[in-house]
């Protein structure tokens, strides 16, 4: 299993830029997905519409979240859904316990829930005797490696198809090495097919738990979404609490925002509408259903409107798929749950600044991925503020974001204020300049990160100032 942290994210990153097959593997899957989402999006006009749409009815259900949350609850209740709530990923955690332990639980199937990665579902199971087994013929791949996910749509990105057929033959008896895709697949489908059969409990995410009908939507490609959620006889969802929407009529445009950004789908293969459990006269679906609402730091950025804007993300990728950063050192190397450029703006919250102060600066701040964000979060304005909140206190009347003031650097402040101090005054400014330019050969060539990548910095022996004043001179 991976053992990556965001603490250790320089020296991860630089690991996974000199492995050259992660890095090839990871220039064509990203190349391949920009193209896909290019293609979705033929006219610029209709796009612009698209991602309008979409940021006004997050923004708008976001305003309303209190509330909308009540509703959903209530409206579930009535169709015969158990509403659960956790604060943390423990309660969370717990809670999935106490209903394995009612129903004497021995086997999980799960669809794919980044959130269940969130809280750390499989592992904490495991030493409850319960075995979770993925579906998601990505996820199942990296769980048979014991690895964790490298992108929040396709969790096995990061593998080519020998490296599929390496985990397939290490793993699977009696398989016959292969890179035929067809052929791989048809192995993960004849190895899950009867675990849907014996499964005591199935999990899934929720892409939109819909306030105004109580009705949990889940968007899916490969069909086990639906397997996991109507063949066992208990259906555990979980979601984060941002993900609701106040109506039905919201589902389409984020529907069309989400697919067309993610995959280059004008649609997904399944789209599952789940209102309850089992009436009496039917003939499938679980017996009971269960939804789990999870806080996990959320709250926190809710109380702050500028960083509430994080909760507007519907999870397409999009912005990994563009970034600069992501496309160069995979998810693997930021070591959270959520990597990319919605990994660090959301992983403070859930993590605090302390571990994830490294990978908010990890951003040329380039802006790519707020130019394809469906719902418009502008994320490397959102990146500096939380800069700003590693260095600071938040600002009074903002909700503490824990870990503020962990990146706070003594000599960085002198340094700014004596800059501060010397800009200020230009006596002081100029001959510190002049002292500087006579010190240029001595200057080390190692200046930390900065010269990692750079040569080091040389003063003109003449400054701008005094070039034109001599060009002032001869023209007289």
């Amino acid at each position: 299993m991976s053992q990556n942290s965001p603490v250790r994210f320089h020296q991860q990153a630089h690991d996974a830029l000199e492995d050259k097959e992660l890095r090839s593997n990871f220039r064509g899957a990203m190349d391949y997905l920009r193209n896909k989402r290019r293609d979705a999006f033929p006219d610029a006009n209709e796009e612009k519409t698209v991602r309008d749409r979409a940021q006004a009815i997050r923004q708008r259900c976001l305003s309303k979240l209190p509330d909308l949350l009540e509703k959903l609850e209530t409206q579930c209740q009535r169709n015969g859904i158990q509403v659960h709530w956790a604060q943390n990923s423990e309660e969370a955690n717990a809670l999935f316990g106490d209903i394995a332990a009612k129903h004497s639980a021995k086997l999980m199937v799960k669809g794919k829930s980044m959130v269940s990665e969130e809280i750390g579902l499989n592992h904490h199971m495991e030493k409850q005797g319960v075995q979770c087994l993925e579906s998601d013929m990505g996820e199942y791949i990296v769980q048979l490696d014991g690895d964790t996910p490298s992108h929040i749509i396709m969790p096995a990105i990061h593998k080519n198809k020998q490296q599929v057929s390496d985990t397939f033959e290490h793993n699977i008896t009696d398989f016959t090495p292969t890179t035929d895709v067809d052929s791989l697949i048809n192995t993960g489908r004849s190895m899950l097919r009867q675990a849907y059969q014996d499964a005591d409990i199935g999990i899934s995410g929720v892409n939109f738990p819909v306030a105004e009908t109580g009705t949990l939507c889940l968007v899916e490609n490969e069909g086990n979404g639906r397997m996991c959620t109507t063949i066992p006889d208990v259906h555990i969802a979980i979601t984060g609490i941002e993900k609701v929407v106040e109506f039905l009529s919201d589902i389409p445009p984020l529907y069309s925002a989400l697919t067309r950004s993610a995959t280059g789908q004008n649609i997904t293969t399944y789209f599952n509408m789940i209102s309850g459990p089992r009436k009496e006269g039917e003939l499938d679906g679980p017996k009971e259903v269960h939804l789990v609402l999870l806080d996990n730091g959320r709250t926190q950025a809710y109380h702050d409107e500028e960083l509430r804007k994080t909760l507007q993300c519907i999870r397409c990728g999009a912005c990994m798929n563009h970034c600069p950063v992501y496309t160069r050192i995979g998810g693997h190397a930021y070591g959270t749950v959520y990597p990319g450029p919605i990994g660090k703006i959301m992983s403070p919250h859930m993590m605090g600044l302390e571990d994830t102060k490294s990978i908010v600066t990890a951003s040329s701040l380039c802006g790519a991925c707020e130019e394809v964000c469906p719902v418009r979060i502008p994320i490397p304005a959102m990146l500096q503020r939380l800069r700003q909140e590693a260095k600071n206190d938040t600002a009074e009347g903002n909700a503490p974001l824990r870990g503020q003031n962990s990146d706070e650097s003594t000599i960085e402040k002198l340094t700014m204020k004596s800059f501060a101090y010397a800009a200020s005054h230009p006596s002081l400014y100029h001959n510190a300049l002049g002292v500087a330019r006579k010190m240029n050969g001595i200057i080390p060539n190692n200046l930390g990160h900065w010269t990692q990548c750079r040569v080091k910095p040389k003063l003109a022996m003449q400054s701008l100032k005094a070039k034109l004043a001599k060009r002032k001179g001869e023209e007289k």
